[in-house]
């Protein structure tokens, strides 16, 4: 596939050659003009510090252009449902094939998107019990907790000899969903005292639910229904308070408009409690966290089943006894199994099985949510389907496929990533990792800065090459952090007793306070489960992971830190105006676009399109907002900056504003420098927004943060800045516990807690404490293994 758009002074008439990906005058975002060429069914690493471009590069131009132009293959009724794809800005790209993108986005949050249907092998198994399974129950979708029992009669009308005969017609379905929770495997229980307020009445706003306005059309629905409007809901009888919260939908008239109404509690689990609660708004969540007790459905116990379903057995297993199994011991079960009948199904489960232990998730269960896997487990989850694939000549994109690996997995990894080159694919890894640099046959290194510092092609070749190159990465490849030669005196510690969350078994350890502690071990071992389950909720303890910042597409890191504020003020202040109108969601918001710098249109059946607003050019302020300057710059000018800059900007001359500078400087100490201070935060990856969470506890002193693999998407040169940040925190009082696996925070660490020996029930034990050089004398595990072998001990 060719993509073309000539440029001036540009030449784009060289002819495509077939082994190479190539890439003319790309634009994406920071890149500047970036020409390069990618071969063709090689692993190719794109490194460069945060920031510099990788991503816009691989993911934003090569795979979103391969992605478009396969799309734009399908009707427009087809492409209507697919997402929308903006043409990269790029004059040339040439050679592209499929491409496959395999990221550490979030999987399906649906609550019956489990490990299990995730990658198929949920389907096996329910064929393989339909067909061996005793008592017989019925098809493979009597196994399926997606599939609902429904039975039904009725008359059918039908001309059999030229006359017409009706006939009694049955039908029905057998399923395996649970009818209590409906396949979720959980239910839930509903506070009545916080749905409304029994002393007022509707009209007054007794219903307490986000979205239950009586200014608008629910008001009128619930007029039409028959409620007394002005009668405090406490006073209803019985009868009208029961058609209130649990009224079946009917349909009614309002003003000669058809609407239907439907009690509170029926809408209320269609519209909320179906999904997600974390993927839900903050204000929405934060109601059905006061108002909701979820707890194990009483009647499947939790494996989201029927008791038929869970009747039939193989050999004394049920599905669900075979869903809830670790991976790897379900592995074990299946290949015992000898069926001639299913000998092919069985070969395909037992692949499938087999790729979950060869690329480091055996200790999963297939019945796990698969909203509760990590970004790195969501990735290697993905990579199952693609390893028994027999498609050849494709492109796989990966983004950073080592993040939260141990260095022990980080090889089985590789292998992997090499095993998919050799069937005669072309590999891109986006990738920070040494281990995975140095066993690529093309580099290309991006820089040689961040943002605006960055977006050029610094060296392309091989991993030779990049080491004499004189490039940020090529310098640092070889980099190696030394142990301390001493480390700081605890004082006090705390005390966790008998863990025995998931795959802990009793845990009872001590961890210090006052200096830097880092818990590892293999994947699965059960830090997360350690650290997360014993002290999140404690008093004092502060916990800083990865999950996405909530919010819209409209905030961004000068809203989420409150810095915005002093910046709005300072505006106000120098042109004697109001604050509000420097805020894009209120007065100073553009016209046309109401404050979001782009315009979306609906094509009906096929992909909407998002337009850069034509009156704000995608500034989105007003333009007599825009007229107001503060230091010699507008509103949007400001927000346009990198944070770096505007941390300079804020620190000197008539711009000096120490209130937005402090903040600004806490967001350049944690290394998120390049980013825009308007940037959507939807935008951000895992780490950045682990990073911008902690830039917001700096200032405070004391306490106990919490830290879950705060390297993440930290180039090399990056993780030094981050040690030197990690000892700030410390030497300001507060006590760091951090979940990581790199080695050179590993080595800076006053304390390790090292989990093991192995994964899933082989791990859950604590197999070493004490002081990094003591974990490298001993040896004693594999993580002290890899560590002596790193610091060269």
């Amino acid at each position: 596939m060719t993509t073309t758009t000539t440029a001036p002074g540009r030449s784009t008439d060289e002819p495509a050659r077939p082994d190479v990906i190539r890439v003319v005058g790309a634009r994406v975002n920071n890149l500047r003009d970036v020409d390069v060429e990618i071969p063709k069914r090689r692993l190719t690493v794109f490194t460069g510090v945060s920031g510099s471009g990788k991503s816009s590069l691989v993911f934003d131009t090569v795979a979103a252009e391969s992605q478009r132009l396969i799309n734009e293959t399908y009707s427009a009724f087809l492409q209507g449902f697919m997402p929308t794809l903006a043409r990269p800005d790029v004059d040339v790209l040439e050679g592209l094939t499929t491409a496959i993108i395999v990221d550490q986005k979030r999987m399906g949050a649906d609550p019956r998107s489990t490990v299990g249907t995730a990658t198929d092998a949920n389907a096996m198994l329910r064929i393989l019990f339909s067909r061996l399974g005793r008592p017989h129950i019925g098809s493979a979708q009597a196994f399926s907790f997606n599939v609902a029992s429904v039975s039904g009669a009725g008359a059918v009308t039908s001309t059999k000899g030229g006359q017409t005969v009706k006939e009694r017609k049955t039908f029905s379905i057998t399923g395996g969903m649970c009818p209590r929770c409906e396949g979720r495997g959980a239910v839930n229980d509903i506070d009545l005292t916080q749905l409304y307020d029994a002393e007022k009445s509707l009209a007054e706003g007794a219903l307490t639910v986000p979205g239950y306005s009586m200014d608008g059309w629910y008001g009128r629905i619930f007029a039409g229904a028959g409620f007394d409007m002005d009668l405090p809901v406490g006073k209803f009888s019985k009868a009208k308070l029961t058609d209130l919260l649990h009224g079946e939908a009917r349909k009614i008239k309002v003003e000669g408009i058809n609407l239907t109404f439907e009690g509170v509690i029926p809408r209320l689990r269609k519209s909320v409690l179906s999904k997600d609660v974390d993927a839900l708004q903050p204000h929405v969540r934060a109601f059905v966290e006061r108002a909701v007790r979820f707890s194990t459905c009483p009647e499947c116990d939790g494996t989201r089943l029927t008791a038929a379903a869970r009747s039939s057995t193989i050999g004394g297993v049920s599905i669900a006894d075979a869903c809830a199994m670790q991976i790897s011991d379900l592995a074990t079960w299946v290949a015992g199994l000898d069926e001639p009948s299913v000998a092919p199904l069985l070969a395909s489960l037992r692949g499938t099985l087999e790729s979950f232990g060869e690329i480091g998730l055996g200790y999963l269960s297939l019945d796990r949510a698969a909203g509760t896997l990590s970004g790195g487990e969501a990735q290697r989850t993905k990579m199952v389907r693609h390893l028994g694939s027999a498609l050849t000549d494709v492109t796989y994109v990966f983004d950073e496929p080592t993040t939260g690996l141990h260095p022990h997995d980080i090889q089985r990894m590789n292998a992997l990533l090499l095993r998919l080159r050799d069937k005669g694919n072309t590999v891109l890894v986006v990738e920070h990792k040494p281990e995975t640099i140095v066993v690529a046959d093309h580099v290309v290194d991006l820089g040689p800065g961040a943002g605006t510092g960055g977006g050029r092609v610094c060296f392309e070749g091989d991993v030779d090459g990049l080491r004499t190159s004189g490039t940020v990465t090529g310098r640092h490849l070889e980099d190696r952090a030394r142990l301390k030669e001493s480390v700081r005196t605890a004082r006090g510690g705390l005390e966790i007793r008998g863990a025995s969350e998931h795959n802990l078994r009793d845990v009872d350890v001590d961890l210090p306070l006052g200096v830097l502690v880092v818990v590892t071990g293999v994947a699965g071992s059960g830090k997360s489960s350690l650290v997360h389950g014993s002290l999140r909720g404690r008093e004092g303890v502060v916990v800083v992971d990865q999950t996405p910042v909530r919010g819209s597409r409209r905030s961004n890191p000068a809203t989420y830190t409150g810095v915005l504020e002093p910046i709005r003020k300072a505006f106000a202040k120098a042109n004697g105006v109001k604050p509000a109108l420097f805020s894009a969601n209120s007065e100073g918001a553009c016209p046309s676009c109401n404050g979001a710098g782009v315009v979306y249109t609906d094509l009906a059946m096929m992909a909407g399109v998002a337009t850069t607003c034509e009156l704000c050019e995608g500034r989105r302020f007003s333009d007599d907002v825009l007229a107001y300057t503060f230091g010699g710059r507008d509103i949007s000018e400001v927000l346009a900056m990198p944070v770096a800059e505007a941390a300079a900007f804020f620190s000197t001359g008539e711009a000096r504003l120490p209130a937005a500078q402090a903040v600004l400087g806490h967001l350049v100490d944690v290394g998120l420098g390049y980013v825009g201070l308007g940037q959507p935060l939807t935008t951000l990856s895992g780490g950045e927004c682990q990073r911008l969470k902690l830039a917001t506890h700096l200032g405070e002193r004391g306490g106990v943060v919490v830290l879950d693999e705060p390297t993440t998407g930290l180039h090399l040169a990056d993780v030094e800045q981050l040690l030197a940040l990690l000892d700030r925190l410390v030497d300001a009082g507060k006590s760091l516990v951090v979940i990581e696996h790199h080695q050179a925070v590993m080595a800076h660490a006053d304390w390790v807690v090292d989990l093991g020996p192995g994964a899933g029930h082989d791990g859950g034990r604590v197999v070493f404490e004490g002081t990094p050089a003591e974990l490298v004398r001993t040896r004693s595990t594999l993580t002290g293994q890899h560590l002596a072998a790193y610091v060269g001990a």
